[in-house]
């Protein structure tokens, strides 16, 4: 039986959508985490509703054969579509998400018109950055906790900010008292090292016929390295790709969450 990724639609209550935009979340993330972006979008842009995914091994969306590699997690969104009966005008991808959304793009998205590449990068490199350093801090915690502020604890000891600490710890779940991770992260370690040993430039820099890219880059982060800035200028203005500076911090969707939308609004078709 084929897996579908745990899923929400989110719509205007006063029109039907006419095009859909697939919103694919980060490493340790939800579909969840972007709901706020979602029902905004919708209210300013009623024609379009949004799908908010669990990626494999990532909130609701458990049990996922392996191998756990950015072209299965791509081949789920292309499955979700197609249980949907409604195909994707356009991809998100946040972080993780983004080279899947990438990947989708390449590999499935005949009808795909946009795709947003959010604090990611189609570069290469060896593991590094937050994502990489929280899945060896959640390794070094114990198993379980008493409490999600234990947990919290744990992390900020860790170095990790307190806001931050207290986000992981919404994939906590309790059980006889206690509280535990519902994460596979032999999984996720999967996922990360694909993430970072794949190299999408090929597909920035010749994107599928008829699909615009958008890229959103914090002010305060360096997901995106010079280089790679440097590369993204240098795409052919044929190709629709088009940066955009925002101000804040890698989880820019819960840093200016306004700012977001309001590129959505206008650049969505």
């Amino acid at each position: 039986m084929t897996l579908v990724l745990s899923h929400t639609l989110v719509a205007s209550n006063a029109h039907a959508p006419q095009r859909w935009l697939v919103i694919l979340h980060g490493a340790f993330g939800a579909g969840r985490n972007w709901g706020t972006i979602a029902r905004r979008l919708a209210q300013v842009r009623p024609e379009w509703g949004v799908v908010l995914a669990d990626l494999r091994m990532h909130g609701a969306s458990q049990g996922f054969p392996p191998p756990h590699t950015l072209e299965a997690a791509a081949a789920d969104v292309d499955v979700l579509g197609r249980s949907l009966r409604v195909p994707f005008d356009a991809a998100l991808g946040h972080s993780l998400g983004g080279k899947i959304a990438l990947l989708y793009a390449a590999r499935h998205a005949a009808a795909l018109r946009q795709v947003w590449l959010v604090e990611s990068t189609p570069d290469a490199g060896p593991p590094a950055g937050s994502a990489w350093q929280m899945l060896r801090a959640v390794r070094s915690l114990p198993a379980q906790f008493a409490s999600r502020q234990e947990a919290a604890e744990g992390l900020a000891q860790l170095g990790f900010a307190p806001d931050v600490a207290r986000w992981m710890t919404t994939n906590l779940e309790s059980s006889d008292g206690r509280f535990r991770w519902r994460l596979d992260f032999d999984a996720l370690e999967d996922l990360l090292r694909d993430f970072f040993q794949t190299d999408l430039w090929s597909t920035v820099l010749d994107p599928p016929a008829g699909v615009a890219l958008h890229v959103i880059k914090a002010s305060e982060s360096e997901v995106l390295s010079k280089e790679a800035l440097r590369r993204l200028d240098g795409v052919p203005a044929t190709h629709r790709a088009c940066l955009h500076v925002v101000p804040g911090g890698h989880w820019i969707h819960a840093d200016n969450p306004e700012e977001v939308v309001r590129l959505l609004a206008r650049h969505l078709p």
